[in-house]
C-alpha cells in the first residue's frame, strides 16, 4: 500500500515536472538587444554596452554586457556601435489609421489621437494594442466638444466624435460618457462654448484623473484663463502668440505676432504655464512651414518618399486634391519656402526665432514641450515627427531634451509614464536601434536599424495594402459616423415634410404600417443600434430608424439581402444571422426601395449608408 502511494506521488511529480518543461518549451524565447549605447529617455548619461532583455511585450531587465543571464532560446540582436532609444511619439495626430506603416517605419510607436474616431477609435486602439492590427500604440479621446455646428443634425450617436453640449449638465454627461467608454484624455476642439459648460467637463475629467486638452482658445476663454481653468495639454500652443504680443490687434499672421513679442508678457505667461504644469505641443512645422534651416531637405525627404507610386497609393485622391495640402503641392512641384516682400519675410523670420525661443526657454525653466505633427491624411506620417525633432534642436533644445520631448514627456502628459516612454525594467518594450548617435546629430534618428514594438521586431516595409479591416478614408476626413450623410438626411426629411409624406397619393396601407405607393420615396436611415458587436456573436437584431420605408423594399448588409421586420413606417428590425458576424470589420447596411423613385433629385432609391462594426474577440 505504501509503495502504491509512493508510486502515485512519483508519477504525479514526474508529470508535473514534464508539464512544466513542456510549458517552458512552448513559451516564446526572449528578445535580447545586446551591445548598443542606451539612451533610456530619462535624460541621464548614456550607457555603453547595454543589454536589454525583453520577454513577452515587456522589458524584463536592463543591464550591461557580462552582467545579464539570457533566457534559453533567446533571439539576440547585436547592437554594437549602435544606439538604442525609446519608441517615438506623435503627440498631435488625427486617427490616420491607414498610415500605420508610415508611423512605424519612421520609429513612431505611440500617437495621441485628437478626437476624430468615435467608436472606431476604440476598436482601433484595442486591435493595435492587442496585436491584431500593425500600427503605433493609440491614446484616444474618442470624441471632442466644441461649438462647431458642422455635425449637429440631432441624429449623432452617443460617442459621435464632435459633440455640442447645450448646458453644463450635458457637458458633464458627455465628458463622463467618453471617460466611461475608455477615453485616455478629454479633448476640446475649441474654447467657444460657454464657460460653465467647459468648467463642468474639465471638473469631471479631473475627477477621473484624465488629462484635458484644447486646440483653440477664444475671446471668452483666452490661453491664460484656459490654463487657470485646468487645461493641461495645449495643442498648437493656442493663443500663445496673441498673449505675448505687444499689440495683438495689429497683426493677423501668427509669425507676425511672435515677432512683436513683449518680453515681460512672455515671462509672465511662462510663469503661469510652469505654475499649472501645462504642456505645450507647438507644431513648429505646422505654424511656420518653410522657415526651418533644413526645410529644403525636408521637402526632398518627402519628395523621395512619395516618388514611389506604391507609397502614394496609400493616400486616396481625396487627401491630395481640393486644397493646398502637402501632397498636393508636392505633386505640382511647389515648394512651401515663403517668398514675397523682404521686409515681411524678415519680420516673420524673427517671429519664427521668437516662437522657437519661447518654447526652448520654457523647457529650460522646467516646463514641458512635446513633438507633434498635427498629422492628418495630407502629411507624411512619422517622417513629420523626425523633421519636427530637427526643428527642436534648431531652436536650442539639446538632442537629449528633444528625445525626451518625443518619448518620456508625452507619456507623462498622458499619465502612462509608469508603463511606457522610457527604457526601463517592467515597461512596455517599444524601442529603436539606430546606426549613428542621435545626441551628436538628431538627424541620425532617421537611420533606423531595428524597431521593436510591443516586444516584437517590426517588419519595416510598406505593405501593398493596410492590414486593417476597419479602414475607411471617410472616417479620417469626415469623422466616423455610424450613419453617413446625416446633413442630407435632415434636409431630405424637411423637403418631404416628415415621414407621413411617404404614403404618397394612392398609396395603400400595408401590414406593419408600410405604404405601397405607385412611386417610391427616397429612403433614409437616421440611426442604427447597436453600432458595435463582437466577432462570433450569435444571431443579432439591429434596430434601424429612418423614413421613406415602403413595401417591397430590401435591406442589404455587406451587399447581401437580409431579413427584416417593419415595426412601423419609421423603424425596422433587421436580423443578422450569426454566420454574417464571424469576421472583424466595418460593414455597410442600406435600405433599397423598388422603382420608380418619386424623389429622383434626392437619390436613386438606395438610402444613405449605415455601418456596423464587428470587433475582434479578445
Amino acid at each position: 500500500m505504501q509503495r502504491s502511494i509512493r508510486h502515485f506521488f512519483y508519477v504525479a511529480g514526474l508529470f508535473s515536472i514534464l508539464g512544466s518543461v513542456a510549458a517552458q518549451a512552448q513559451q516564446p524565447g526572449a528578445l535580447v538587444i545586446e551591445g548598443g549605447t542606451l539612451i533610456d529617455g530619462n535624460g541621464g548619461t548614456p550607457v555603453p554596452d547595454a543589454v536589454i532583455v525583453i520577454q513577452g511585450n515587456k522589458i524584463a531587465s536592463v543591464s550591461r554586457k557580462g552582467q545579464a543571464n539570457y533566457p534559453a532560446n533567446s533571439q539576440i540582436i547585436k547592437a554594437d556601435g549602435k544606439f538604442i532609444v525609446p519608441g517615438l511619439w506623435d503627440a498631435h495626430s488625427y486617427g490616420t489609421w491607414f498610415l500605420n506603416d508610415f508611423y512605424l517605419n519612421n520609429g513612431v510607436t505611440s500617437i495621441i489621437d485628437n478626437g476624430l474616431g468615435g467608436e472606431l477609435s476604440i476598436v482601433h486602439r484595442e486591435a493595435v494594442n492587442r496585436g491584431k492590427i500593425a500600427g503605433p500604440r493609440y491614446f484616444i479621446s474618442i470624441g471632442s466638444q466644441s461649438a462647431n455646428p458642422r455635425f449637429a443634425t440631432g441624429y449623432e450617436p452617443a460617442l459621435f466624435p464632435d459633440r455640442i453640449p447645450k448646458s453644463a449638465a450635458e457637458g458633464r454627461q458627455i465628458t463622463k460618457r467618453f471617460i466611461d467608454a475608455g477615453a485616455d484624455f478629454i479633448f476640446y476642439q475649441d474654447a467657444s462654448l460657454p464657460l460653465d459648460i467647459i468648467a463642468a467637463g474639465v471638473e469631471e475629467a479631473k475627477k477621473a484623473g484624465k488629462p484635458v486638452a484644447v486646440e483653440r482658445v477664444s475671446s471668452t476663454l483666452p490661453l491664460t484663463k484656459a490654463v487657470e481653468m485646468g487645461f493641461d495639454y495645449l495643442t498648437h500652443s493656442p493663443g500663445l502668440a496673441e498673449t505675448i504680443a505687444k499689440d495683438p490687434s495689429k497683426w493677423r499672421n501668427e509669425l507676425d505676432l511672435y515677432a512683436d513679442m513683449d518680453e515681460a508678457k512672455a515671462r509672465s505667461l511662462m510663469k503661469l504655464l510652469l505654475e499649472h504644469k501645462a504642456t505645450l505641443v507647438p507644431n513648429f512645422i505646422n505654424i511656420a512651414p518653410g522657415y526651418a534651416k533644413n526645410w529644403k531637405r525636408f521637402e526632398e525627404d518627402e519628395a523621395k518618399l512619395f516618388s514611389d507610386p506604391n507609397i502614394l497609393a496609400f493616400y486616396p485622391e481625396a487627401t491630395i486634391l481640393g486644397r493646398p495640402t502637402v501632397l498636393g503641392l508636392m505633386r505640382h512641384g511647389v515648394s512651401r519656402i515663403p517668398t514675397g516682400d523682404p521686409a515681411v519675410l524678415a519680420r516673420r523670420r524673427q517671429g519664427y526665432q521668437n516662437l522657437l525661443r519661447f518654447h526652448h526657454d520654457l523647457v529650460r525653466a522646467g516646463g514641458r514641450v512635446l513633438t507633434g505633427g498635427n498629422t492628418q491624411v495630407q502629411k507624411a506620417a512619422g517622417l513629420t515627427i523626425l523633421h519636427e525633432m530637427e526643428v527642436f534642436v534648431e531652436g536650442g533644445f539639446t538632442p537629449m531634451e528633444t528625445i525626451q520631448a518625443a518619448t518620456k514627456w508625452p507619456a507623462e502628459a498622458m499619465r502612462v509614464q509608469d508603463r511606457i516612454g522610457t527604457i526601463e525594467s517592467g515597461k512596455l518594450a517599444d524601442l529603436l536601434v539606430v546606426s549613428a548617435d542621435p545626441l551628436q546629430d538628431i538627424h541620425n534618428l532617421q537611420k533606423i536599424d531595428t524597431l521593436v514594438f510591443d516586444g516584437k521586431l517590426v517588419d519595416r516595409t510598406y505593405h501593398p495594402w493596410p492590414s486593417d479591416p476597419f479602414m475607411d478614408i471617410g472616417d479620417v476626413i469626415f469623422g466616423n459616423p455610424p450613419v453617413e450623410s446625416l446633413a442630407w438626411v435632415a434636409s431630405l426629411k424637411k423637403a418631404m415634410q416628415g415621414p407621413a409624406q411617404q404614403e404618397g397619393e394612392g398609396g395603400q396601407e400595408a401590414k406593419g404600417g408600410l405604404a405601397d405607393p405607385p412611386a417610391s420615396p427616397q429612403p433614409a436611415i437616421e440611426t442604427i443600434a447597436p453600432t458595435l458587436v463582437t466577432d462570433g456573436s450569435p444571431t443579432t437584431t439591429l434596430t434601424i430608424k429612418g423614413f421613406g420605408f415602403v413595401r417591397r423594399m430590401q435591406v442589404f448588409f455587406n451587399g447581401r439581402s437580409v431579413p427584416f421586420k417593419a415595426v412601423s413606417p419609421t423603424e425596422l428590425q433587421v436580423k443578422l444571422d450569426e454566420s454574417l458576424l464571424r469576421t472583424p470589420g466595418k460593414f455597410d447596411l442600406v435600405v433599397k426601395n423598388p422603382g420608380p423613385v418619386a424623389t429622383p433629385d434626392w437619390g436613386s432609391g438606395t438610402s444613405n449608408t449605415a455601418h456596423l462594426l464587428v470587433n475582434f474577440k479578445y
